[in-house]
């Protein structure tokens, strides 16, 4: 009798990533840190110029996100941690996709909903994944 197949026995393995090191899907403790990382700046800037307004944090780290997701291929705290953000296919992640995931993941559900290969409903959307390295 045939064994059935596993199904994903690690995150990316559906999307044909490597279980580890440089290209594997980003684990959850590095993209939380990326995530406090470019919060706090936000707060920072918020706090130095906004008189610390948290509309003003927000859209602060929505831009932040938008500006440098298709420039570095990551947010400052995403590249400080090792992660960087890519297309499916590899590619570049171009410049509609930092606008669609930042809008979902300023509105948190989407971003703590996530498939088996650990990607929140706003990469999906967006068709963007965190890869390490």
């Amino acid at each position: 009798m045939p064994e059935a197949p596993v199904e994903n026995s690690y995150p990316g393995e559906r999307l044909g990533l490597p279980e580890t090191g440089p290209g594997s899907v980003g684990r959850v403790g590095r993209r939380i840190a990326g995530l406090v990382i470019d919060w706090a700046c936000a707060t920072v800037i918020s706090i130095a110029f906004f008189s610390w307004d948290s509309i003003a944090t927000t859209v602060v780290f929505a831009v932040v996100q938008i500006v440098f997701l298709p420039l570095l291929g990551g947010s400052p705290g995403h590249r400080l941690v090792g992660l960087r953000l890519v297309r499916l296919d590899g590619a570049w992640v171009g410049l509609w996709r930092p606008v669609v995931r930042t809008i979902l993941l300023a509105l948190v559900i989407p971003a703590v909903i996530w498939d088996p290969d650990q990607r929140g409903l706003h990469d999906k959307a967006a068709g963007t994944v965190l890869l390490r390295g």
